[in-house]
Order: structure tokens, then sequence, then C-alpha cells
């Protein structure tokens, strides 16, 4: 097995070589604390200046630090992941940062997407600020900082999540609109505008609402952690994954007793942008095979199928996905115990009926004593290239837990234009008890969220409804204004959500977009199970949202920033 080499060539700022392995590819490099200091920060340099403002670029990278102490700071850009391979966070420590500083101008961040960080111990030199300054898709997991974190640069900010995480000293907002932090201990929190949810959290804020927009729930009910790659001289590279928790506060690793699953490299399929199709990748599940997706972009003539129980599909460096024949990328049977993390799914330019699909349409088996879980999904449809998809994500078994989405309808970049495609939901969820914590879903021309299933479980929504609806006989529902972000059918008993932020910012013709409303924010039944906690909604320059929940609530017209208490059923 290597262990990397130790050199890289710069052409002014352009990244020519770096550390890579044999093992994942050149767009994995891997450092150890034996190699020259020098070399690693000219590399890390040498990859932000190539990756600052890729926002829709093609190259995606994995940045692995073995065990050890760096006296370093690690930027971290688009389509960036950096991770510690440690089996706790401690085993790798940077003096220094583990950071995301880039923005465009004044110090806006509102499109630093894409990037990811985890597993480090971070001391920061001279009790520097660390900025983490990020909007959505840009989690920073299993982190140690043994000082403080800002998740904005003081300007435009729409962001993000924290989780697993210990923050020694204060973390928090300056300017940024909403954050979601989960399972984590912070020595403080300060700041934010909009919505702010905090669930499992030792050292959250008080809840203060309407005073301010916070929501604190003193116990995540169910979650599994994000599984990760970890290295061992003695073992080599292994991937671990957490055991199912139930009504927890703080981070799972804080004791080093976490408990969970080793799964040795030589159980996965390490797959290739370059050398794996479909069928390579269906021929190796079929076999029993795990997946590990090495960073880049598949272009995938078939549905990737997962059939067996307990799969692990894990993404380094968020690969992407995009089908060519308007195929489902990935769907699974209904099975339990299945592991999907850190991947992108593009839609492609023929119409998909989902880019994901958890469950087969017919699932209904019981999976509450081994839940399915996905982490940091990512889904796009349009931005980097023009594709359409009726719903991005659809889940149609039980039981299953989701752990970080951003599923985005594209408001900037190519493909963004109101005819350009057919892009109804971004998830649609027809399973019972399926749970999720951030959930970030954007811009789609029908509900963005349609929940179908019985005793469903949102904690943190965000969510901007389109900006270009042409006229409202095109954008209505049956004769209603829009469509409601957060749609509950109509035949559900019983759902739960808490901590709902929800913003209009009509563009387009002056004429049309002025005029263009939303009736209502949020849509669900008047039966007694519902119970919907904690919304926001603001709106932009034009148009604005007539109601916040089912007809009720202050009308928020332009520049106007509501917190409503939320909605109770009533109906026996």
């Amino acid at each position: 097995m290597s262990t990397g080499c130790a050199y890289s060539q710069h052409s002014g700022d352009k990244l020519e070589t770096s550390p890579y392995t044999d093992i994942f590819g050149e767009h994995v490099l891997v450092f150890d604390d034996s190699m020259d200091t020098e070399v690693i920060k000219q590399t890390l340099k040498a990859l932000h200046e190539q990756q600052k403002y890729n926002e829709f670029g093609t190259k995606r990278y994995a940045l692995l630090f073995k065990p050890g102490a760096y006296d370093i700071d690690i930027t971290v850009d688009y389509y960036v992941q950096a991770l510690g391979l440690g089996r706790y966070p401690s085993e790798v420590t940077i003096h220094g940062a583990v950071q995301s500083t880039s923005s465009t101008n004044n110090n806006k961040v509102t499109t630093m997407f894409w990037r990811g960080a985890e597993n480090f111990k971070v001391i920061p030199r001279d009790g520097h600020m660390i900025y983490w300054a990020v909007s959505q898709a840009a989690p920073y997991r299993r982190m140690h900082v043994e000082g403080s974190i800002n998740f904005d640069k003081g300007s435009w900010a729409s962001g993000g999540l924290l989780a697993n995480s210990v923050i020694e000293g204060r973390a928090g907002l300056t300017t940024g609109q909403q954050w979601m932090t989960r399972n984590s201990a912070i020595g403080s929190w300060e700041g934010g505008n909009w919505n702010r949810v905090f669930v499992g959290v030792e050292g959250a804020p008080e809840d203060t609402w309407p005073k301010k927009p916070v929501t604190v729930i003193e116990k995540t009910p169910l979650v599994r952690e994000k599984p990760f790659l970890t290295y061992t001289e003695a073992e080599g590279y292994a991937v671990f994954v957490p055991a199912l928790l139930r009504d927890t506060s703080g981070p799972s690793w804080i004791n080093k007793d976490e408990h969970g699953e080793l799964l040795s490299i030589a159980d996965f399929h390490i797959a290739y942008p370059d050398k794996d199709n479909a069928a390579s990748i269906n021929e190796a599940l079929k076999a029993g095979k795990h997946m590990l997706f090495t960073p880049g972009i598949y272009k995938l003539a078939e549905t990737i199928t997962v059939t067996r129980p307990n799969t692990v599909i894990l993404g380094l460096g968020l690969p992407t996905l995009v089908p060519q024949k308007g195929q489902i990328a990935i769907a699974t049977d209904d099975v339990p115990g299945l592991k999907l993390a850190g991947f992108m799914v593009d839609a492609g330019t023929e119409y998909s009926s989902s880019l994901i699909q958890i469950g087969s349409p017919d699932a209904g088996a019981d999976h509450r004593d081994n839940p399915s879980s996905l982490h940091d999904i990512y889904c796009r449809v349009g931005g980097a290239s023009t594709g359409q998809a009726e719903t991005t994500l659809t889940i149609n078994s039980n039981d299953v837990i989701g752990d970080h989405f951003w599923l985005w309808r594209a408001d900037h970049g190519v493909g963004t234009a109101w005819m350009a495609g057919q892009n109804k939901h971004g998830l649609v969820v027809n399973g019972d008890r399926v749970t999720i914590y951030g959930l970030f879903n954007e811009h789609f021309q029908g509900y963005q969220t349609l929940w179908n299933g019985e005793h469903g479980s949102t904690y943190f929504y965000q969510s901007e409804i389109p900006y270009d609806p042409p006229t409202l006989e095109v954008w209505n529902d049956n004769g209603k204004a829009g469509f409601a972000s957060y749609k509950v059918a109509d035949h559900v008993g019983h759902h739960r959500a808490y901590g709902l932020g929800i913003y209009s910012f009509f563009k387009g013709e002056p004429a049309v977009s002025k005029n263009v409303r939303l009736e209502n924010a949020i849509e669900v039944p008047d039966h007694s199970g519902i119970s919907i906690h904690h919304i926001s909604t603001f709106a932009g320059r034009n148009g604005g949202i007539n109601h916040i929940i089912n007809g009720l609530g202050p009308r928020t017209e332009p520049g106007e920033l509501k917190h409503y208490d939320g909605f109770n059923g009533s109906e026996e």
C-alpha cells in the first residue's frame, strides 16, 4: 500500500502534481507529519488558488491527513473536502486553522457551497478566530476547536451546519441568515438573524423565541453519525460506521468510547471516474462490496442499484453522479441499515423521475431496529449544466434518517430559466417515521418538500421559493398563489417540525415580480397529531408571502422578517 509521495510542482498558482496514493487516485492528496511542512503548505496554497472561485468547475479533491501533528492552515474551497484520518479528532492535530475564508465582493459568502471539513483537532495560533464562512452544502463535522469560530465574514451568508463537534470558545454568526447545530458542545453562541436551531447541543443559547429566532431541542431523538475514513500504520485504511444513537446530547466521540463497526478498505470497491461506470459499480455491489467513490464526475448510463442490507456508500471529495439517459441515478431496494454519505447528484439533460430513490415505490417494511441513514447528500438541477428532474430525492422506505441535505434548483449558472426543464420537487417523503436534521431545499417549481408519510419529523428547514415564476397563471396550486414550500399531505395524521425559515426573493420583469406572491409558506392538515414549531418568513424587494401557515399568520411584505410561533392541529 502506497503511503504517498512528498512532492509538488507549481506553475504560478496552478496545481500540477501533489502527494497522492495509487489507492485513491491523484485527486486524493494524502499527507503525513513526516513530510516537509513547506511542501504541504505550497500544495495547499496552489489548490486554494485553483479552487477558490471554481464554483461550477469539474475538478474535485479530498485532502487526507494521517494521524499526527501539523503546523499549517488548511483552507477549504469549492469541491474540496479535508479529512483527518484518526479514529478520534485529537489524533490529527492542526496548529493553525481548518478554514473557509474565500468570499465574493464585500465579504459575501452566500455562494460558498460544496466543501467540508471533518475529524480534526484545531489549536488556533495566538487565540485567533477560525473562520468557516460558508453557506449551503459545507458541513463542519467531528471537529474539536480549542478556540472560537465564526460562520460568516460580516456580510451576507446563508449557511450552514455544525455537527458532532466541540467548540471550546465562542461559536456563532455576525450577519448570517441561519444555522443548524446538532450534537455538539460549545462554550457559547452569539449572533445570527433569521433562524437558528440547536438539537442536542451542550451550551446552546437560551430559547427566547420570538425575541431571538432560536429553537432549542435538548436531546437528539435518533441519529447515526456519518461514516468516515480512518488510517493506522498497522491496519491501513478502513471506514468506521458509528452505531445508532437515541436521546443524546453532545458529540458521540467525546469520551473516546464511540461504538460502531470498523470495515476494512478491502470490503469496498474503490470507484474512479475515469475507470468505472454504472455497470462496473453495480457488478461490485452485487458481489457484496461496499462502495467508495473517489473525487470526480461519474456519467451514468444506467441506475446504480443497491440491493444488499447494511451497504455503505461513501464519497470522498464530493464525487458527482450524473444520469445520462433520464434514469434515476441511484436507487435502493427496501432494505435496512443502508448508509449513503458524501456525494452529489446532478440532473442530466434528459428528464429523470427522481435523482435518488430510497426504497422501491411499494416499500413498507419496518426498519425501526436498523434504519437507513443519509449524510451530506446534495442534489443539483442546473447551475453547472442544464438538467431536469421531477424530484431530486424520493424516500419511500420507512425509518430513514436524513443528516444534512441540500437540494437545489439553481438560481444562477446555466439552465436556470423557468422553461429550461421540469423541476417540480426537491424532496418527496412517502415512508413513515422519517426523520431529517438540516433540510435545505430551494427554488423548485412545485412544493419544495412534499411529505406523504406518517410520523415524520424535521429539525431545521431552510428554503427559498423560486425567484422567477413568470406569472401566477403559471405558478399556482389549484388557484392559490404559488406552491407552499413545506407541504404535508392532507391525509397525514402525525407530523412535527421545528425551526423553519422560508423566504421569497422574486426577480425578473418588474411588472411580474412586484405582483407575484406566495399564499402560504407552509400547508399542513388540521389534525391533532400535527405540530409545527417556530417559523420565520422573509420577503425580498418584490412581492411577498400572504400567510405563514394554512391561511394564518401575518403578511410578509418586501423587506420584512416575520416570526410565528407555529401551529398545532385541532381536529380529532
